[in-house]
Formats: C-alpha cells, sequence, structure tokens
C-alpha cells in the first residue's frame, strides 16, 4: 500500500511510514510561503497523532512569519468557514477525512474558505520540492494564538438561516441516534442537536480519535448504528466521518438509506425554497437530476472534488451542490461539504414534512448505486481508462472526469481516486441487480 499520497490538494499518509513530522513541516512551510505571511487558521479532527501533527505544522507556519490562529479540534467545515470569516490568508486542517485511524493528513484551505484549486496546488507543490521556503528572520517569526469560537459560530450561522425555523424543528423532539465515530463532530453535533430541541442517544461522541468501526459512513459500517435506531426507538440515525465533512443518515426503521440520498433530499429541500441552479459531481446519482428537473432548474456535472464543485457553484450562483459521498454544499453558509448543515436541514425537511424519515425518502425517485474499486497495484490507471474507451467506443462516453459510460437509464462511471491508490467504479441503474453487474461489466476491462 502507498503510505504517502501527495497531491495538489494536500498530503495523505500513513503516520511513522510515509507521513512523518518531517513532511508535514515541509508541507507548511511551503503553503505559509505560498500564502506570504498573514494569518492562518488551524485545526484537526480527533486523531490521536492529530497533536503530533499539529505542532509541525504550527512551527512551520510560523517560520515563514504567519501568524496562527489555533481553533482545536473542529469539523473540516468549521475551519473553512472560519478561514473566511477570521479574514485569514488560508487554512490547514489537520485530518485523513475517512482514511483509517493510522492515516492522517493535510488539507489546505484558500483566504476564501475553498480548497486550493489544482494551479494553486501544483504551486505549493512546487514550492515543497524546491525547498524554497521565505524564512523570517528572528524578529519575523509568527505568533500562535488560541481561538475557541469557531464552533459556536458555525452554529449560530446555520441556525440563523432564513429558512431554517429553530421553534418548529423543537416542536417535533425528535429522537436521534447520533454516531460521530469517535472524531470531530463529537465536540459539536451532540450540543447543535439539543439546541434543536431533539432527544440525542450518544454513540461514539467522545473526541477520542479511535474509531470503533471503519470510519467511512457507508452502510456496510453503521451496523451499530442501525441497531440503536431500533432499540431506543428513534426518528433519525446520523453518522459522519472523522472531519464532519460527509452525512449518512439510517432511517426510523434501522435501515441506511445510502449517503447518495443524504444529497437528494437536501436538494429537494433547498429547491422548494429558493429555485436556482445545483451541482453536482460526475458520480452523483441522476435521482438529483430528476429532483432538479422536477423543479425546473438547471443541473451542472463536475469532475470529482469538492473544490470543482465548489468554483462551478460560485461561477453560476448555484443555490445548492454537493457530492453523493454524503457531502452537502450550501453557499448560504460557505462552498464546502458541511455535515452539520446537512443535518439541519434534514430536520427542518421533517419538520415541515410532517411524516418519518422513511417516508421522505420514498418520495424521492429510486435508483441504486454500486461502488467498486480496483487497487492499483501493477495497472496504470491512463491505460485502463483508454482500454475502456475503445471497448464502448460506439457508446455514449462522456470525459469530464475519467470516464463514464452512459445508458438510457444506468451509467457507469471509472476513474482514479485523488485521495486513494485505487480506480473508482461506481455504477447506477434502477435495480441492483443491474448496477452490480455494470460494475462487475467495466472491472472485467481493467483487471
Amino acid at each position: 500500500m502507498t503510505t504517502l499520497m501527495v497531491s495538489v490538494s494536500g498530503v495523505r499518509g500513513i503516520v511513522g511510514e510515509g507521513l512523518t513530522p518531517e513532511v508535514v513541516l515541509n508541507f507548511s512551510q511551503a503553503f505559509g510561503t505560498y500564502v506570504g505571511h498573514g494569518k492562518v487558521v488551524v485545526g484537526r479532527d480527533s486523531r490521536v497523532t492529530g497533536e503530533l501533527l499539529k505542532n509541525s505544522v504550527i512551527a512551520g507556519l510560523l517560520a515563514v512569519g504567519c501568524d496562527v490562529v489555533d481553533i482545536g479540534i473542529c469539523p473540516t467545515p468549521t475551519l473553512q468557514l472560519a478561514a473566511e470569516s477570521l479574514k485569514t490568508n488560508g487554512g490547514i486542517m489537520i485530518t485523513a477525512s475517512h482514511n483509517p485511524v493510522m492515516w492522517n493528513g493535510l488539507k489546505l484551505i484558500g483566504s476564501d474558505g475553498l480548497f486550493l484549486d489544482a494551479e494553486q496546488g501544483e504551486e505549493v507543490l512546487n514550492i515543497s520540492t524546491r525547498q524554497s521556503f521565505n524564512f523570517a528572520n528572528w524578529e519575523g517569526i509568527g505568533l500562535r494564538i488560541s481561538y475557541s469560537r469557531a464552533i459556536e459560530e458555525h452554529v449560530k450561522a446555520i441556525l440563523a438561516l432564513e429558512y431554517i425555523d429553530v421553534e418548529k424543528i423543537k416542536q417535533r423532539r425528535f429522537k436521534v441516534v447520533l454516531d460521530c465515530v469517535c472524531g470531530a463532530g463529537s465536540v459539536m453535533l451532540p450540543d447543535l442537536l439539543r439546541r434543536l430541541g431533539c432527544d440525542v442517544v450518544e454513540l461514539y461522541c467522545e473526541p477520542t480519535g479511535l474509531f470503533p468501526h471503519n470510519p467511512e459512513p457507508l452502510p456496510e459500517n453503521l451496523s451499530g448504528l442501525c441497531a440503536a435506531v431500533k432499540e431506543h426507538e428513534a426518528d433519525l440515525g446520523i453518522a459522519v466521518d472523522p472531519d464532519s465533512d460527509r452525512l449518512a443518515l439510517v432511517s426510523e426503521r434501522g435501515e441506511p438509506l445510502g449517503e447518495e440520498r443524504t444529497l437528494a433530499l437536501a436538494v429537494k429541500f433547498m429547491l422548494g425554497r429558493k429555485k436556482g441552479p445545483v451541482v453536482i459531481n460526475a458520480s452523483t446519482s441522476r435521482v438529483i437530476e430528476d429532483v432538479a428537473a422536477e423543479a425546473g432548474v438547471a443541473l451542472h456535472r463536475t469532475k470529482v472534488g469538492e473544490i470543482n464543485v465548489a468554483k462551478k457553484m460560485r461561477e453560476i450562483n448555484a443555490v445548492i451542490g454537493g457530492e453523493g459521498n454524503g457531502g452537502v454544499i450550501l453557499p448560504d453558509i460557505h462552498l464546502g461539504r458541511d455535515a452539520p448543515v446537512g443535518i439541519v436541514l434534514t430536520l427542518q425537511h421533517l419538520a415541515d414534512f410532517a411524516g418519518t424519515i422513511s417516508a421522505l425518502n420514498d418520495s424521492l425517485p429510486n435508483y441504486v448505486i454500486t461502488k467498486d474499486k480496483v487497487e492499483l497495484a501493477d495497472i496504470e490507471p491512463q491505460a485502463a481508462l483508454d482500454t475502456i474507451r475503445q471497448a464502448y467506443a460506439g457508446e455514449n462516453l462522456d470525459f469530464t472526469d475519467g470516464i463514464k459510460l452512459v445508458r438510457d437509464r444506468s451509467w457507469v462511471h471509472v476513474r482514479a481516486s485523488n485521495t486513494e491508490p485505487i480506480i473508482r467504479v461506481i455504477a447506477e441503474a434502477p435495480t441492483e441487480g443491474e448496477a452490480k453487474a455494470l460494475c462487475k461489466e467495466l472491472k472485467g476491462q481493467v483487471v
């Protein structure tokens, strides 16, 4: 397995192997040199290696003359919002997102609260590779301050949205089982839910960073949450990943809705309040195409990657957007995937609907997505894509990101992952059998 992944979006690796304090120091000095002094906000998820790496991040930033605003353990969207609202030159979030516990990494964020795009990230990489750091002298070393209000400011911004009726949500007295996988959501989400009048059953809501199960909020990893929802006769189950930018929902029946439905429900809610364009990535469910069409609004697709969706949303003034991995982006708050935002939109949607989450989910068109992958090993990603391009030359192919084979009511998307040493194979069709068959068919072309 590759133990260090370096890309324009940051660095991610297994701590003590590919990812060391020296590597983190290097990238932090490069980022600080790139942003050019000024304030940089730093936060981390709850991983046990987070404090170690934070020390290297802060040392690297101070060394090149940046002032560090340390906001501690927090969700990634909290840091993105703080980077913009505190008028900083950028931010570094220390997290490996949904990767297992031995991983950690750095997400690099610009002054606008967005992740760096490919061109900006390339500049940081070049500075790092050339070791061309702009070190400060002893008089110019940066200062570090702690800032404890970032989470509260994030919560207040969400609850102040004009279409969020806190009293109406409180009247429903929702019982919610919350699985924070011992991640950063633990320091924000239990309180947020209680401020909305919810009866909260906490499951793994201590920010220890010792994940009790695979931290990616996929249905196969949520068996404990599903059982707890049924045991406590809850209205809803909520799961987030370690840095709380992805949200998955479990119905009152103890059944996972699938992370694709998170965004679909949020889009349906928002388009009932505000009409405007929607942006999703190339791998996101076509159910959102149907929801957008029903609302009479335009839908746009981009390459996979939060920054690609966010930049398109900003360009066309989108009402809502996101990625089908449970990543809801609401520009009224900030242009980043935000699980706390998704949670509050879901509760408002349920309060307005006055029915169960199962019934609300059933009001959406139904497709089945199957997600598979191929370990890279000796496979070269471009060669695999070329093979598929030749094999399906006579069909409808979309090259927005990798290759997407589009058929009448189904599609299959093949692309190299940005965050793991794998090729992703994702298919969607009206039935699970059709979707699995499409995945198997395309995998057969590359292995």
